[in-house]
């Protein structure tokens, strides 16, 4: 048996995680990471948002009732290096997922570091997804069992030498059999709803963090056709995302979509629906995660997924130089949004993945 950290969020995932780890043997430390005031430290609504203090106290009961070491850690200014790079993409008029460079820079980057340097010999987290060995015995990272809570989407830039020494307990259950798990071992957050939104976002409307942090930045624009004829007006381009629809303040006799944004005019262009199809995609910082790095110029086929929950297109990945892909869809694929994931899979397996730059 092992010495495992588990990031415990104060969520019934990642308790079930901490619970599972000890019945199996496990010498488990429990670690909160304190991400500061800019995480949702209240609620609004009927919404949760995660990492708040009423979180990192149900993350303590819960080690208390495992009779666990509990350690809060103090991750403010690491996640703040989140924070900047959520908000520089959009006014890069680009729709960013800080979910994966959270996972990326701190759970299996700062974090892991730290176990290991503790004397831990792997990181476990309430993630819905699995590590297997392929033949040769090199591990691979999978879908979680359970496909409506699947997070793998969002593990794709975890360095491929963390997959050697990361547990993910839940990933092979159903969320209904975790929350039965978490009700026979009466851990206190059995029936705790779940996190809604990006955890500094907790009304789910970004644009507030932006006029928070960067209020000279957004300027009134305006909204034009295919042609440049102006349909209206806005309040910044940075409110807005390739195939939003609604919130545009704007009528046009028909349903109209955001088609393109240009941040050098603070210009947004407005079409229908038909227009947003796209064939191709250029993604860059392309990691390969469960297989050898191919070769450049050498073709994949995969199932690409561009966005969480979205379902995976048949594709064809051509590997560029500079860590970078060319990806065609083999059918029409609408609002594929510069800044967001496209992760490829083969089946369960994840393959790789990388950041959208553009689409055509």
């Amino acid at each position: 048996m092992a010495k495992v950290l588990c990031a415990m969020s104060g969520g019934v995932d990642s308790s079930v995680a901490a619970y599972l780890l000890k019945e199996a043997g496990h010498d488990v430390v429990g670690i909160f990471l304190r991400l500061g005031p800019d995480a949702a430290s209240h609620h609004r609504g009927s919404r949760r948002a995660c990492c708040s203090i009423e979180d990192s106290r149900d993350a303590a009961l819960v080690a208390s009732r495992l009779e666990i070491p509990y350690y809060s850690l103090n991750y403010e200014g690491e996640f703040g290096r989140v924070i900047d790079h959520f908000i520089e993409e959009y006014h890069r008029a680009r729709t960013p997922n800080p979910c994966v460079l959270c996972n990326q820079w701190l759970k299996f980057g700062s974090l892991r570091a730290r176990a290991l340097a503790l004397g831990c010999e792997a990181v476990a987290t309430g993630h819905y997804a699995r590590i297997q060995r392929d033949p040769s015995g090199r591990p691979q990272l999978l879908r979680g069992r359970d496909h409506a809570k699947d997070q793998s989407y969002f593990l794709f830039l975890m360095p491929r030498d963390s997959l050697h020494d990361t547990i993910f307990p839940v990933g092979s259950y159903t969320k209904a059999e975790i929350r039965a798990v978490a009700r026979e071992a009466g851990l206190p957050v059995a029936e705790k709803a779940e996190s809604q939104d990006i955890c500094f976002v907790p009304d789910n409307d970004y644009r507030e963090v932006l006029r928070a942090r960067t209020p000279t930045r957004l300027e009134p624009g305006r909204f034009v056709d295919l042609s440049g004829r102006v349909l209206g007006h806005h309040e910044g381009y940075q409110s807005f995302t390739i195939g939003q629809r609604r919130g545009l303040g704007v009528a046009i006799g028909k349903p109209a979509y955001v088609n393109a944004i240009d941040p050098e005019t603070n210009t947004v262009t407005l079409t229908d629906r038909e227009s947003l199809r796209r064939t191709t995609m250029e993604v860059s910082q392309v990691q390969w995660t469960s297989i050898d790095s191919p070769m450049t110029g050498e073709s994949i086929r995969v199932e690409a997924q561009i966005r969480h929950h979205h379902m995976p297109r048949a594709a064809t990945v051509t590997v560029l130089e500079g860590d970078r892909a060319h990806v065609r869809f083999d059918e029409f694929e609408e609002a594929v949004k510069p800044g967001q994931a496209a992760v490829f899979y083969a089946g369960e397996v994840l393959l790789g993945g990388g950041w959208i730059d553009s689409a055509t």
